[in-house]
């Protein structure tokens, strides 16, 4: 096998794998931000070994082998300073049987679940958080991270680095948290799986205007969540991944431009996500404990998915759903949203007049959202110079080059038949 091969191997068990191995490896030695290191050397290893001896027949298990062996090396080295140390080597000896079963069946769930909680901790920035949790989670590269969102591979770098030494100063232990800590801990974990999710789906820079790789890195953690804590709002979470991602085929035309939700050819929705989001929702239904922030969008998502058109669609529902929003959440995109459901349901002259009202609050101020939402309607009235400036401003404000390019288009269309 030569290093290319080896390299794709290694590359293939990590993104599959590393979870459970940094998991592993933190709850044998006690300390999260070394079982990283020992989980990146034991990697590079493999990428030597690997190229020369072939891919063992059990991967993970040898990545977990050797980064146990670097863990009796560092602990060892460290023994004439701190007896403690010295204890825990002498309990991980190669020499003792059942030394490299370091996987215990009945603790794999609780490891992961252990490592989700501490990469998303509120000891974190929200940077950091989603930087950890994309690299021992999802078991991305610095490399990809940094090219998901757009910055420095090396300030990717220095977010995992300045990471894991907060969570070593803050001394934050490899656990599930306890019952009565979950609910306010779990909600740190779902947001940054949101904001994961809401980057790959509306790429806030770049060329693109979707990220499928990074939407669905946030779906496929959002689907180990719900696997190891069934809570309501973590399907709620799941729900709205997969009802929104439905719609991606349909979002960007043959060119790669995008397609605004009245004109998508609804036969193009992935019906599969559909599903999957409809019965992720029954399950947070289901718990009769009423639908948090996340199940509520997933609410909305789903009037859109089961309806046949735009004209077709339960507006007044969707109306109520962001008046529950508001009240759980409340923030002004929010309340634009709800703008633009009103002005759906009852007419673009209710809609504009939501959308002044939070212009006239200065709220938004440096978001282009408000101005595409006010220039649209205001062409919708038949104010064509009004409407022709407010998306201007909007195209001003946007990062995004293909949703700059999308509202160009509709500047040109001002006033077209």
């Amino acid at each position: 096998m030569n290093t290319t091969e080896a390299g794709g191997a290694v590359e293939a068990v990590w993104r599959m794998e590393s979870a459970r191995i940094v998991g592993a490896l933190a709850r044998y030695t006690g300390d999260f931000p070394l079982a990283e290191d020992l989980a990146q050397e034991a990697v590079a290893e493999a990428l030597v070994s690997w190229s020369v001896d072939g891919v063992p027949a059990q991967p993970a298990g040898w990545l977990l082998t050797v980064g146990r062996r670097r863990a009796i090396d560092f602990f060892r080295r460290r023994a004439a300073r701190d007896e403690r140390y010295a204890v825990l080597a002498r309990g991980l000896d190669a020499e003792e049987p059942g030394a490299d079963a370091l996987f215990d069946p009945e603790a794999i769930d609780d490891d992961v679940l252990a490592l989700m909680f501490i990469s998303c901790h509120p000891v974190l920035s929200k940077e950091a958080r989603i930087a950890l949790t994309l690299r021992v989670v999802g078991g991305l590269g610095s490399a990809e991270i940094a090219k998901a969102f757009l910055v420095p591979v090396a300030t990717i770098q220095a977010r995992i680095t300045r990471a894991k030494k907060t969570l070593a100063a803050a001394r934050v232990p490899f656990v599930v948290p306890a019952p009565h800590e979950l609910a306010g801990r779990l909600g740190s974990v779902l947001q940054v799986i949101y904001l994961i999710f809401t980057e790959g789906s509306f790429a806030s820079g770049g060329e693109e205007w979707i990220r499928t790789e990074l939407a669905s890195e946030a779906r496929r953690l959002a689907r180990v969540l719900v696997r190891l804590t069934p809570e309501p709002e973590a399907f709620g979470l799941l729900a709205l991944l997969e009802l929104t991602a439905a719609r991606f085929p349909a979002r960007l035309d043959a060119s790669g431009h995008p397609v605004l939700l009245e004109d998508q050819d609804r036969q193009l929705w992935d019906r599969s996500a559909i599903r999957r989001g409809r019965a992720a929702l029954a399950r947070a239904v289901a718990a009769g404990r009423g639908l948090g922030a996340y199940g509520l969008q997933a609410s909305i998502a789903e009037c859109h998915a089961v309806a046949p058109s735009v004209a077709g669609t339960d507006w007044a529902r969707i109306v109520l759903l962001y008046d529950a929003l508001g009240r759980l959440a409340p923030s002004p995109i929010i309340e634009l949203n709800r703008a633009v459901a009103v002005a759906m349901a009852s007419g673009p002259a209710d809609g504009l007049a939501l959308a002044d009202a939070i212009a006239a609050r200065g709220e938004l101020a440096g978001s282009h959202l408000l101005p595409a939402v006010r220039g649209e309607l205001l062409s919708r009235l038949g104010r064509r110079d009004e409407a022709r400036s407010a998306l201007r401003a909007a195209i001003e404000l946007c990062g995004n080059a293909a949703e700059r390019a999308a509202l160009d288009r509709k500047v040109d269309g001002v006033g077209r038949p």
